[in-house]
């Protein structure tokens, strides 16, 4: 497993160093400052500017990109509901039901330029790396490995925004200005290439001292998702959504690249049999042990120097009165994809279930959602509308609720041991990817292969872990529909659903034209009564035009040979 922020304060010594260096070259190297070979030339220097890159993957943890909060994607989604009607803490909300808020002319979804600044430095590292480093040549693969790694992960995120990019893979296609988007094929084999490099010349596991690096399983993991998503696109886009020549991916190679995705996950699983990946016995450790197997990709916080504030905006009120921010809140359609603890689906139109929703549910619900009557820090919470606390209020009739508009929090990912996170903040991990999300690729991979046993023994895996019997799905079509439940529950609150859907997609019909729901709880006799209450004010949207984002204007004024993706 690889973890990141115990590596990312050894590199702010290079800050001053890479500030003098100068791009001009001279006859005669100067004594007043560090020259590019100086720089490049001390082992010391090269171990400083790598780690320093890894600090791109605090730009996405927690699922705070693009929006700026936790879980915020989720929130565009069918997932989760954000409490808040205002702009800052809302602005998910505003997103999800105004398609229009979403331009050329504004910052929303937007990484381009954050994201070419990183590549850039990314490049230079890699051009300096092979013109000056002293280093033997096992080391000079290991150290392009890791650049390439980090570069591939940060154009996964402007290919999947965007589709079509500008590709830089040299110093040199810096020395003329205007650039024009490859072809979307393209730019997923590019990624593809990235984490191949990586994968071929990174080690199983680092020696002490240099925890935190990327890792053979971690590129093989990441490369695994990039061909899922390329097939993915191969066989659901077909250009019904985007007129433009460069976006789009032949619907030709869809199978091709479900069997690149397949026999790259299928490497990650082989590390498993050498010990170094496993699922966790109780799911709910997955996000609170440090040392889980289940972490391909991570990023660690140490208090109190490293710390994040998770809890602060998830926790239920009780659990610090008036301070806790309630950002986000589960939705009845997710509590309603949980299965029973036999496997059976959950139905409000069978009278036992509906009389007592929340007995006899998959160890997966108790682990990622706080209900009516939950045990949760030494108290029982209390979701019906009379409790002043963390009782039920309707959306948007408060602009800052702080406590639930479904009659349900967030349990996935916070600290039940953490009673001080408003004076010491958050130190769990974030977990950028995570065994059982290999696996499910995996699942999806075969499926759509037509290796049907293969897929079952990879989605198997992720069920029985929770408690759950084998699936029954025997067709392409139906395990195809297990594994969207799968990946809604398992993966429930770490920033997959929108994207799933959107590569699948499916986004315009599953997120438009509709209002999401909760569950409001009041007291009847000596039980309680369950009404199904909107969660939104008004319907959510999502046009076709989102599957590709809109390149911001300032980007084309700057560039003139790059054009607008069409659609925008």
């Amino acid at each position: 497993m690889s973890t990141i922020n115990s590596i990312i304060q050894k590199s702010m010594l290079l800050v001053g160093i890479l500030l003098a260096m100068q791009s001009c070259k001279v006859d005669i190297d100067p004594t007043n400052r560090y020259t590019e070979q100086a720089v490049w030339s001390n082992p010391a220097n090269m171990e400083l500017y790598i780690n320093g890159m890894y600090s791109e993957f605090k730009t996405f943890q927690f699922g705070v990109f693009p929006i700026g909060y936790d879980n915020a994607t989720d929130a565009l989604t069918d997932l989760e509901k954000y409490t808040s009607v205002a702009s800052g803490n809302g602005t998910v909300n505003i997103l999800a039901t105004d398609a229009s808020r979403v331009n050329a002319a504004g910052p929303q979804l937007n990484y381009w330029q954050a994201g070419y600044t990183r590549i850039r430095r990314l490049n230079e590292f890699l051009d300096g790396l092979a013109r000056y480093a002293k280093v033997d040549d096992a080391a000079k693969k290991q150290y392009e490995g890791e650049a390439r790694f980090i570069r591939g992960y940060v154009y996964f995120w402007l290919v999947k925004l965007h589709g079509s990019v500008i590709l830089y893979d040299n110093i040199g296609q810096y020395l003329t200005k205007d650039h024009q988007r490859s072809s979307e094929e393209d730019c997923w084999k590019f990624i593809a290439a990235d984490f191949q490099y990586a994968a071929e010349n990174l080690p199983e596991q680092w020696e002490s001292g240099r925890n935190g690096r990327a890792t053979k399983g971690a590129a093989y993991g990441l490369l695994a998702r990039t061909w899922l998503y390329a097939a993915s696109i191969a066989e659901y886009d077909k250009k019904q959504f985007n007129q433009d020549e460069l976006t789009g991916v032949s619907a030709a190679n869809a199978n091709a690249y479900y069997k690149n995705a397949a026999t790259a996950a299928e490497k990650v699983i082989e590390l498993e049999g050498k010990g170094y990946y496993a699922l966790e016995t109780d799911f709910a450790n997955v996000f609170t042990n440090k040392n889980t197997k289940e972490a391909i990709f991570k990023i660690d916080f140490i208090r109190p120097q490293l710390t994040h504030q998770y809890d602060l905006g998830f926790a239920p009120p009780g659990d610090a009165p008036g301070q806790v921010l309630v950002y986000g809140v589960p939705t009845a359609e997710l509590v309603d994809e949980f299965e029973m603890s036999d496997g059976a689906k959950f139905s409000w139109a069978n009278t036992t279930m509906a009389a007592n929703p929340y007995l006899n549910r998959e160890k997966r619900f108790y682990a990622s959602i706080l209900y009516n009557g939950a045990s949760w820090k030494g108290r029982s919470i209390n979701t019906t509308p009379d409790n002043v606390l963390e009782g039920y209020t309707p959306y948007a009739v408060t602009g800052e609720p702080r406590k639930t508009v479904t009659g349900y929090y967030i349990r996935k990912m916070l600290d039940p041991l953490n009673t001080t996170f408003v004076v010491n903040k958050s130190d769990q991990s974030w977990i950028e990817m995570r065994y059982a999300e290999l696996l499910l690729i995996h699942a999806e991979a075969k499926a759509k292969l037509n290796d049907i046993a293969a897929a079952q023994v990879s989605l198997n895996k992720v069920r029985n872990r929770a408690g759950l019997p084998n699936t029954t799905a025997s067709s392409i079509a139906d395990l195809m529909t297990a594994i969207e439940h799968e990946r809604k529950v398992e993966l429930a609150f770490e920033g997959h659903r929108y994207w799933d859907l959107r590569r699948w997609r499916k986004a315009h019909t599953v997120l438009n034209g509709v209002k999401f729901t909760g569950h409001k709880v009041t007291p009847s006799g000596t039980g309680f009564k369950y009404e199904v209450v909107s969660a939104d004010n008004m319907n959510r949207q999502f046009t076709p035009a989102l599957y590709y984002l809109p390149i911001i204007t300032n980007e084309l004024q700057n560039n003139a040979a790059l054009t607008q993706i069409k659609g925008w």
